[in-house]
């Protein structure tokens, strides 16, 4: 079972910066979209940046301007900086992929998520 394996969280004062990457742990046939979404405590999981289907890049608004979402096409693996990071950034960050074809079927990839906690 291929999963979706993420590191770079961790605590970060207000301001800070922190790269979050995200990696397959074995082959994903025809990734369509792959980005991140994060889920703070007591509130729903919400896209924070995502490649799309044509190889754009979609942000949350609460986002845009401080982080920025890169990958490594060779490597089917994408990056999240994130700066000038702020207490409401606190959230557990996911790593999110859709893989395969109108013809093969889809399937959605998640990892397990990591911790990124933002405070002085």
């Amino acid at each position: 079972q291929v999963q979706l394996v993420e590191s770079g969280g961790g605590l970060v004062q207000p301001g800070g910066s922190l790269r979050l990457s995200c990696a397959p742990s074995g082959s994903i046939f025809s990734i369509n979209t792959m980005g991140w979404y994060r889920q703070a405590p007591g509130k729903e999981r919400e896209l924070v940046a995502t490649f799309t289907t044509s190889g754009s890049t979609v942000y949350a608004d609460s986002v845009k301007g401080r982080f920025s979402i890169s990958r490594d096409n060779a490597k089917n693996t994408v990056f999240l900086q994130m700066n000038s990071l702020k207490p409401e950034d606190t959230a557990v960050y996911y790593c999110n992929a859709v893989g395969g074809s109108s013809h093969y079927g889809f399937k959605v990839y998640w990892g397990q998520g990591t911790q990124v906690t933002v405070s002085s």
